[in-house]
């Protein structure tokens, strides 16, 4: 099974590929009994509890060891998100100080502790970690993208990155894993994307692609406007159709995932796939609401990927 790639995904396959540890994790790994460590990875757990209730749920899918880990990856993934987003100070220096917490992990420093022992535990490439960190910082240079192959590139470094990172936690069966990732954390961070157009613009930052919104003769003051238009309507129905493409295109390589693992990667990119629905439920309108989906949407949709997974 071979995922078949585009100019922008061999793009991106070149920063992935090098970096691949060939490690697959044991289908069941002991809990750390040290009392820091496991009081880090608690701690790792109720940031993601606060922040993620869709990943909440898909983690708790996994094995007791896995899924502490993925939660481990969480937080330090939005711990770095949020310096950037929500800095108590200059984010620059925010940034290389928290490197250098990551680089020298303290046991007093609940999230770096935790996710140093996760990396050497599941073989988790540091190269993916530091491709993150420079990911989420060109949020603090660059607020516009002129093409989907140049937004596609910011996607690698915020959302596929995770991927990669999660595949080694989770195990996978070798390199031609690694397309599937790579497309499946792009087809996250365009639902992400889509679903915060409004909040997005509020922070001076535009991530559709300038040409899209050009050829469908629309503008930065359409998005100031925040009114559902014909042309809006065209230009999302175009969006949502290439994100579920993306999703469809990387949905076989779940199969290509340690079995223990595939329900909650299932269960994670559905339940973000269900995001486009509610969009087009609501007639496009990302301007004044933001779409999400129930609890009792989540337990339908979980339930029957159990039914299709067991």
């Amino acid at each position: 099974m071979t995922a078949q790639t585009s100019a922008w995904e061999e793009r991106l396959l070149q920063q992935a590929l090098p970096h691949l540890a060939l490690h697959l994790p044991r289908s069941s790994q002991p809990i750390p009994s040290d009392p820091t460590l496991r009081r880090a990875y608690r701690h790792c757990a109720r940031i993601a509890a606060r922040h993620s209730r869709s990943f909440t749920w898909a983690s708790a899918l996994l094995p007791p060891a896995k899924r502490q880990a993925i939660r481990a990856l969480y937080a330090f993934c939005r711990t770095t998100d949020d310096l950037v987003d929500r800095p108590q100070g200059e984010p620059t220096r925010q940034l290389e100080a928290w490197e250098q917490r990551l680089a020298h992990p303290d046991p007093d420093d609940p999230v770096p502790w935790a996710w140093a022992d996760t990396r050497v535990r599941h073989a988790v490439p540091d190269a993916y970690a530091r491709q993150l960190i420079h990911g989420v910082s060109r949020d603090l240079y660059q607020h516009r993208y002129e093409t989907f192959a140049d937004l596609a590139v910011y996607c690698y470094g915020v959302a596929s990155t995770v991927g990669l990172m999660s595949m080694h936690i989770v195990g996978f069966a070798g390199p031609e894993a690694v397309p599937y990732a790579v497309k499946l954390g792009v087809a996250l961070q365009l639902t992400n994307i889509l679903r915060d157009v409004a909040e997005d613009y509020r922070n001076g930052r535009i991530y559709l692609p300038q040409a899209e919104l050009a050829a469908f003769g629309l503008d930065e003051t359409d998005l100031a406007r925040g009114v559902v238009t014909p042309a809006w309507r065209a230009f999302m129905q175009m969006q949502i159709a290439r994100n579920r493409r993306l999703y469809a295109e990387a949905w076989p390589g779940i199969r290509l995932l340690n079995p223990d693992g595939r329900l909650a990667i299932a269960a994670a990119a559905d339940l973000y796939r269900a995001i486009l629905d509610d969009i087009e439920a609501h007639d496009y309108d990302v301007f004044s609401r933001r779409a999400h989906i129930g609890t009792w949407a989540k337990v339908r949709r979980v339930a029957r990927l159990w039914l299709l997974h067991k």
